[in-house]
């Protein structure tokens, strides 16, 4: 499950389980709860503070989960309206928020990836994709929001209707994310650039970021059914 580090006035928000580098990090409903409550903790805190998001390994999430989905088809409209739940969260979140993609991230975990203030992504390993066209899935309205929000409007057609697995450089081209680093820098780089700003956490930040994305906010908070359902192809 998720866990939390502290590095000075940074938060450090795994995505795996501690000492577990081969884990996918998907979306299972165990796994966002662990999130929601690890958040809880982070806004719970006081002083000067700022959060980072990373894993271990070569993935930092492959999204959805769908092993669970397959299991409980009847659930899905609660299911994605959870998931946008922590999308939404991580773009409130009244501090200063950086994702540092060790690895692959995929569907949802390019998403929250998204969702982030800022980006570092490894050079060397890993990919951002929207793999959702070829696996002929829809986006629901709060992600289709959130996609064609964060990423500028060329890029996200590409991404979403090609399924285009972006490297780290062509990633950082398409400003998809605002830095690259090798593998052993990704995470010290995430931190610097969230403890800079960490001086900057409260109430007039939260007010700042409910601005910035309140159009993305509402969508998001939009409850999920088939007649709010995008298809990418």
């Amino acid at each position: 499950m998720p866990y939390l580090q502290r590095d000075g006035d940074v938060y450090v928000l795994y995505l795996g389980l501690e000492g577990q580098t081969d884990s996918d990090n998907r979306f299972h409903p165990d796994w966002m709860d662990q999130v929601h409550a690890l958040l809880d903790q982070v806004e719970a805190s006081q002083g000067p503070a700022a959060l980072v998001t990373t894993a271990t390994g070569k993935i930092f999430s492959n999204g959805l989960d769908t092993d669970w989905l397959a299991g409980n088809f009847d659930k899905t409209h609660s299911y994605l309206d959870r998931v946008h739940s922590v999308f939404a969260r991580v773009l409130a979140l009244p501090m200063t928020t950086v994702a540092a993609m060790n690895g692959h991230a995929f569907g949802a975990g390019a998403m929250l990836a998204s969702a982030h203030d800022f980006r570092v992504m490894r050079s060397d390993r890993g990919f951002y994709c929207l793999p959702e066209a070829s696996l002929n899935m829809p986006f629901p309205v709060g992600m289709n929001a959130l996609v064609t929000t964060r990423l500028v409007n060329q890029v996200a057609v590409e991404a979403m209707t090609t399924s285009r697995r972006y490297g780290a450089d062509d990633a950082l081209a398409a400003g998809i994310v605002d830095e690259v680093a090798g593998a052993e820098e990704v995470l010290a780089r995430a931190v610097a650039r969230a403890a800079a700003n960490a001086g900057r956490r409260g109430g007039n930040l939260g007010l700042i970021k409910a601005g910035l994305h309140r159009d993305l906010l509402a969508a998001l908070a939009v409850p999920t059914d088939a007649s709010n359902l995008i298809f990418a192809n």
